[in-house]
C-alpha cells in the first residue's frame, strides 16, 4: 500500500511481459499435450487468432516448458543408445546413407526400455563428447545395446554391460540385443518434422527434440495429465535460450 510494489504472479513464467490473455496460453498448452505430431506455429496462429509472431513465441516457450520437466534421474536397466542426423539436404549419391550430410544436425538419444526417454543435439559423435553424457544419464551396472559405432567401443570401461548389433551386416536384432525402440522414435520425429514443421532449424531444433521426448515419455498418461504434468511445470524455473 505504501511502497506500491506488486507481486506478480506470472513472473518467471513463459507468460511474463505476455499481452497475450492466459487463456489463450492455457488452450496452446493443451493443444500441445492432445497433439501426436505436434503443433505448427500457423496452427496456433489460427486457432488463437493471434498473430504468426506471438504463435511462434508461445510455440517456442511451452517446447522449453516442456524441456524442464524431465525429472532428471539416471536411466537404469536395459538402455538403448543410437544417434540420428536431421534436416540438410541428401546428397544425388548412390547409396548415401545419411552419415556427414552438409546441414545436419545430429541428435544423440538414449532411452530405458519401457521408461523414460532423453535426446537431444549434440555438435558430434566423438567418444569424448558422448562418453561423459552417457556417464552423467546412465546409472553403472546398466547393460547398454548400441550398435557397431566406434564411439561406444569403450563403455564397458566405464563399469556399463554392453552388447552390440552389426547392421553393417545386416544384423538388427539377436535375442534382446537390438536399438529398435530409438530407431522408432526416431521415425516419429522426423515423420512429425516433415509433416507438421516442414523445416527446424540446427539452432532451434532442441526444443523440438525436447517436445517430442515430453509426449514419448508421458505417452502411457491421457492428454489431461499430459496437460496437468505441464501446468506442475510452471513452478519450476524458467528455462532460457542458450
Amino acid at each position: 500500500q505504501h511502497c506500491g510494489h506488486h507481486v506478480y504472479p506470472c513472473v518467471d513464467t513463459p507468460f511474463e511481459k505476455s499481452r497475450t490473455s492466459l487463456q489463450k496460453w492455457f488452450f496452446a498448452m493443451y493443444l500441445f499435450t492432445a497433439s501426436k505430431n505436434g503443433v505448427s506455429a500457423k496452427e496456433l496462429q489460427r486457432q488463437l487468432k493471434v498473430t504468426y509472431k506471438t504463435a511462434w513465441r508461445m510455440a517456442d516457450e511451452l517446447r522449453k516448458l516442456m524441456a524442464q520437466s524431465d525429472d532428471h534421474e539416471p536411466l537404469s536397466g536395459k538402455i538403448e543408445l543410437d544417434e540420428t542426423y536431421v534436416g540438410g539436404r541428401k546428397p544425388k549419391v548412390k547409396g548415401f546413407t545419411g552419415r556427414g550430410a552438409k546441414g545436419k544436425t545430429i541428435v544423440f538419444g538414449m532411452v530405458q526400455r519401457d521408461g523414460m526417454l532423453r535426446a537431444g543435439p549434440v555438435p558430434n559423435v566423438k567418444r569424448v563428447t558422448l562418453e561423459p553424457l552417457i556417464a552423467k544419464n546412465i546409472q553403472r551396472g546398466s547393460t547398454i545395446f548400441t550398435d557397431e559405432f566406434s564411439a561406444y567401443a569403450n563403455l564397458r570401461k566405464f563399469g556399463y554391460r554392453h552388447e552390440k548389433v552389426s547392421h553393417s551386416t545386416k544384423e538388427y536384432v539377436r535375442g534382446d540385443v537390438h536399438v529398435n525402440t530409438l530407431e522408432g522414435y526416431w521415425s516419429i520425429v522426423k515423420r512429425s518434422i516433415r509433416g507438421t514443421h516442414v523445416h527446424v532449424s540446427s539452432k532451434h531444433l532442441w526444443k523440438y527434440i525436447s517436445e517430442f521426448s515430453y509426449r514419448y515419455n508421458m505417452r502411457e498418461h491421457d492428454s489431461g495429465t499430459m496437460f496437468q504434468n505441464l501446468v506442475l511445470s510452471l513452478q519450476q524455473p524458467r528455462l532460457k535460450d542458450g
